[in-house]
């Protein structure tokens, strides 16, 4: 892994204005990025590293990056609906390798007001548990989880280097300036947020009927078939995005990043995404990572971009 370093204000704005995705990409197609907003900046995973910047307390931009964690790689290509699961337990493995590289870093969830919404969800699921079912109180069971994340974005910093995130990893693809490159982004993970919250929903319904008191154990196993069939249906949408079934896929999540999840970040926070972007460049290619065609993967290889 890199130490964590300063990077060079005058390099970053250059990137900021446009020239440094655009330039990073000339020799080549584009590596297939995914990313997180943090409350003061944004990490960026591509296919076998990772790069994080964020503004310390002082001012200095800071980043460091390294060898991204993966799990089961050879078992996620068998079992597809494996896939997205294993996706989200490396993020979960990751985030404190992220937090001891560069402790000026800032996760989404070190916030007493998003603690305070964790234990609320739990005791409203607990309170809703004891009702009877229907799918009126599944899914409601399924949308409580995801308050804590909406709460973390009301934080504008956190949803302004979200926005940061999607407008450097776009322009990168796009070969344009990150300045004017849209907050949205067709990849964002709150794409998987309706899929989930319906594949959820139906599950613990079909739990409900099938087994007289189901417990834990069927519970969080319908929690992740949920996130599979979210994921692969997120992957069909990338390999297939301009079919009507792709646009309805991803217009609630393009509505939430334009209502809640995102907002326009300052000329400070974006070269805090540029520097983000740069750095996942350089450690990819001194990795000797393999180039990969832009939006999609191979046809029927069921894979996809990663979530920004």
């Amino acid at each position: 892994m890199s130490e964590p370093k300063a990077n060079g204000d005058a390099e970053a704005r250059r990137s900021a204005n446009g020239h440094g995705p655009d330039d990073a990409r000339a020799d080549g197609p584009t590596l297939r990025l995914g990313g997180m907003a943090l409350r003061n900046g944004l990490l960026i995973h591509g296919p076998t590293s990772w790069a994080v910047a964020a503004r310390a307390g002082d001012g200095e931009l800071k980043v460091a990056s390294g060898a991204k964690p993966v799990l089961a790689p050879q078992l996620s290509a068998r079992l597809p609906l494996l896939r997205g699961p294993l996706r989200l337990a490396e993020a979960f493995v990751l985030i404190p390798l992220v937090r001891t590289r560069l402790p000026a870093a800032r996760l989404p969830f070190e916030n007493p007001r998003v603690l305070v919404a964790m234990l609320a969800v739990s005791a409203a699921s607990r309170a809703l548990r004891r009702r009877a079912t229907g799918p009126a109180r599944e899914v409601a069971q399924a949308a409580l989880g995801v308050l804590p994340a909406l709460v973390a974005l009301s934080n504008r910093d956190l949803a302004a280097y979200h926005g940061a995130e999607h407008k450097a990893i776009g322009a990168y693809e796009d070969g344009s300036d990150p300045a004017t490159a849209t907050k949205e982004h067709r990849r964002c993970g709150s794409n998987l947020v309706a899929p989930m919250v319906l594949a959820s929903a139906a599950g613990q319904l079909l739990v409900d009927r099938l087994l007289e008191d189901p417990g834990p154990l069927a519970r969080a196993g319908v929690a992740v078939a949920s996130v599979g069939v979210a994921a692969e249906m997120f992957a069909w949408s990338d390999r297939n995005p301009d079919t009507a079934a792709a646009h309805a896929f991803h217009r609630p999540g393009h509505e939430i990043q334009r209502l809640v999840a995102t907002k326009e970040p300052t000329p400070e926070q974006l070269e805090v995404g540029v520097a983000a972007l740069e750095e996942i460049l350089r450690v990819e290619r001194e990795a000797g990572s393999e180039w990969a065609p832009r939006r999609t993967a191979a046809p029927g290889d069921g894979q996809a971009s990663p979530p920004t």
